[in-house]
């Protein structure tokens, strides 16, 4: 057993440091992997889908023919040949780029992290979704910002908002959005509110970063041009390949101007020298020809099969005055318990049940969203979702039984 110790270099850390803190989303992961637990917390991708013959024939043809690079040192900018694959990937969503413009990270986290490093001061205001992804509050927090929070509908950010703040006098550095299925909420940002956004922040001078994890998850309804198809000038984009392949690679990228790219780059190389040869050639490989369609058409199915058995689940079972999303693609439910509860305070009990979700507290600044919960409906089975959903309105009707008999 460890033994405790003070901490001798307490007086020491940068003020930095006081931001950084272990989201309650990681937090879980060592509960929620418990076998007798059912998680509903962890956006983890069904990597089970993937047909094991596809990744050992990459694997083997990369150290095969490459294997001299793959184990070596790479650029910081990211393998030519990957961006390159990169840029037909988002020509499938209609992104237009060039292999120049690309900068491959490790996973879109680090691309987040290294856009907070090159943009926020301390104190600089960033205006957010409220709620917002968790571990882009991580990764900008430590860059110690100010935020603006701009509320969601089920028609993505509300952009009156934002046109609000700038009236007032507010200028954030950029705007952060997930406009596609975002995290956590599972809205879609509207088309007429996308031309909104990207007028608004052209006129105003303000970046857009938009982070589009799950744009091909779709699993209804017609696309609607990312941010970056309709200003790419003004718009950063931010994808990732751990939706589509496998969150193991830890390739990501960010497609911007080459005033940012540059910046990019020697941040990058500052951080890690450069990323994963192996890796990246990996992803190349996987990406190049079409099989990674077929497979990707299989994810698809099973995540609309078990949204489709989560909702069906919480329409049975939550109590009255509960509301949630119905997202059109991703991995995500948002729900939004009656007042009396407290979804944080609640956890523990619902471990208890062999349960697990994440407050909705976790993706707010301000700590707020004591009353929601994000539901992920990405990796167990339908039967394990409705099971899961059964033990939280199980817990959900005898708290409310315990409220009501306090507060008749």
């Amino acid at each position: 057993m460890a033994e405790f110790s003070i901490d001798r270099f307490v007086d020491l850390y940068a003020d930095r440091t006081s931001q950084m803190s272990a989201s309650e989303v990681r937090a879980l992961f060592a509960v929620a992997a418990r076998p007798e637990v059912v998680s509903l917390a962890g956006g983890m991708p069904f990597v089970e889908a993937l047909p094991p013959e596809d990744v050992f024939g990459v694997v083997r043809e990369v150290l095969a023919e490459h294997g001299g690079v793959a184990l070596q040192y790479g650029g910081g900018q990211g393998h030519a040949a990957l961006r390159d694959r990169l840029v037909e990937l988002m020509a499938a969503e209609e992104v237009v780029a060039d292999p120049e413009d690309v900068v491959v990270t490790t996973g879109a986290q680090q691309a987040l992290d290294l856009l907070g490093k090159i943009f926020i001061d301390p104190r600089d205001l960033i205006a957010v979704e409220a709620p917002a992804y968790v571990g882009a509050l991580t990764a900008f927090g430590a860059y110690q910002p100010r935020y603006l929070q701009i509320d969601l509908d089920d028609d993505g950010m509300i952009v009156d908002q934002l046109e609000e703040a700038l009236v007032r006098g507010e200028r954030p550095k950029f705007v952060y959005t997930v406009p596609n299925f975002g995290n956590p909420a599972g809205v879609t940002l509207s088309y007429d509110r996308r031309l909104r956004l990207v007028a608004l922040c052209r006129e105003a001078s303000i970046p857009i970063i938009e982070d589009n994890p799950y744009g091909m998850l779709r699993f209804e309804g017609d696309p609607i041009p990312c941010l970056r198809t309709l200003d790419p000038e003004n718009v950063i984009y931010v994808g990732t390949v751990s939706k589509v392949f496998s969150p193991a690679m830890r390739v990501g990228w960010a497609l911007a101007g080459q005033s940012v790219v540059q910046r990019l780059v020697l941040a990058k190389e500052a951080a890690d020298l450069c990323g994963s040869s192996f890796t990246m050639l990996v992803t190349e490989r996987y990406l190049a020809g079409d099989r990674w369609r077929p497979n990707l058409d299989t994810l698809v199915a099973t995540y609309r099969s078990r949204r489709d058995a989560m909702l069906e689940a919480i329409e049975e079972v939550f109590p009255d005055g509960a509301t949630w999303t119905t997202p059109a693609g991703g991995f995500y439910v948002w729900v939004t318990l009656p007042g009396w509860v407290d979804t944080r305070a609640l956890l523990a009990a619902a471990v208890e049940r062999r349960v697990a979700y994440v407050p909705g507290t976790a993706f707010y600044p301000d700590g707020r969203g004591k009353d929601q919960m994000r539901l992920a409906f990405c990796y167990p089975s339908e039967e394990r979702i409705r099971e899961g959903v059964a033990r939280l309105g199980a817990l959900l009707a005898d708290e409310e039984q315990l409220y009501r008999s306090l507060h008749p």
